[in-house]
């Protein structure tokens, strides 16, 4: 499992690199519309796998959310706003419609309409916050920046809670995972945003910097918790196999998901 996982950490590592800095924000904004339909399906797959019967509807409510989340990511790049919430509201009422067609079929129709609004509102709405990261002033160093915090924080918690955890924090949740973990997750983050600040981002407030690193902890960590909950709900350990050693997409992204919009709030009304 640690080989696996240091092996895939280790090829991904220069390709987003090089896609992050010399990309460009439209193939970003691209490679997050990318991640968006990966992501996606493995958190359909989740919500929907035992689910045997009405898979016509489930699968219109999956490919009506796909489109509907690329067109978030894209409206963000752009800029559109109220296309964004435009695009929301279009797909609530999209889905109320069918609702209404299935509902004499099948008596949970609203629970999978919620399930799938829940799922855009998740993952594209909230990646969304790392393209208008990219876009903004500094964006390239600041994605940088919140990915080095989470995996930090993520790589940290894993190891320290791997041989040292001993008192479970969310065992109805989550297992695995540790108070010492969590621990050395915050530990991590607070040393990797420290260093990195003090390399490429030295004007900012060290003590409104330390306040963000502990935040961005926070939130990761109830991110991959959150994400535990979904696959505990389904009954599966990870949401993929696509990545060895990490499991999911949605596996690798669940604290990153939470972050964004915080950081982003960070940069924009708070640090800047």
């Amino acid at each position: 499992m640690h080989l696996k996982r240091l092996i895939t950490s280790m090829a991904a590592l220069p390709l987003a690199i090089l896609l992050i800095s010399k990309g460009g924000a439209f193939f970003f904004a691209v490679f997050v519309c990318i991640v968006s339909v990966f992501a996606l399906k493995e958190y359909f797959y989740i919500v929907f796998h035992f689910h045997s019967d009405h898979l016509v509807f489930i699968r219109i409510l999956f490919f009506s959310g796909l489109i509907t989340g690329l067109g978030i990511i894209l409206a963000s790049f752009k800029g559109l706003f109220d296309v964004v919430s435009g695009l929301v509201s279009l797909q609530v009422i999209v889905s109320g419609l069918f609702s209404i067609i299935w509902y004499s079929s099948d008596k949970n129709v609203l629970e999978k309409v919620a399930k799938q609004i829940q799922g855009i509102v998740y993952i594209p709405c909230l990646l969304s916050y790392l393209v208008l990261i990219r876009n903004s002033n500094e964006g390239i160093i600041w994605v940088f920046l919140l990915l080095v915090l989470v995996f930090a924080g993520d790589t940290g918690a894993f190891y320290v809670g791997s041989y040292t955890g001993r008192h479970k924090l969310c065992p109805k949740v989550s297992p695995g995972k540790t108070i010492e973990g969590s621990v050395g997750g915050l530990a991590a983050t607070l040393l990797a945003g420290v260093l990195f600040k003090q390399f490429f981002l030295v004007h900012l407030s060290s003590v409104l910097c330390i306040i963000f690193f502990i935040c961005i902890s926070f939130v990761a960590q109830a991110g991959d918790l959150f994400e535990s909950v979904l696959k505990r709900k389904g009954g599966i350990k990870d949401s993929g196999s696509i990545l060895p050693g990490h499991g999911g997409i949605l596996d690798r992204i669940d604290g990153l998901l939470f972050a964004a919009p915080v950081a982003y709030i960070f940069k924009v009304y708070i640090l800047y």
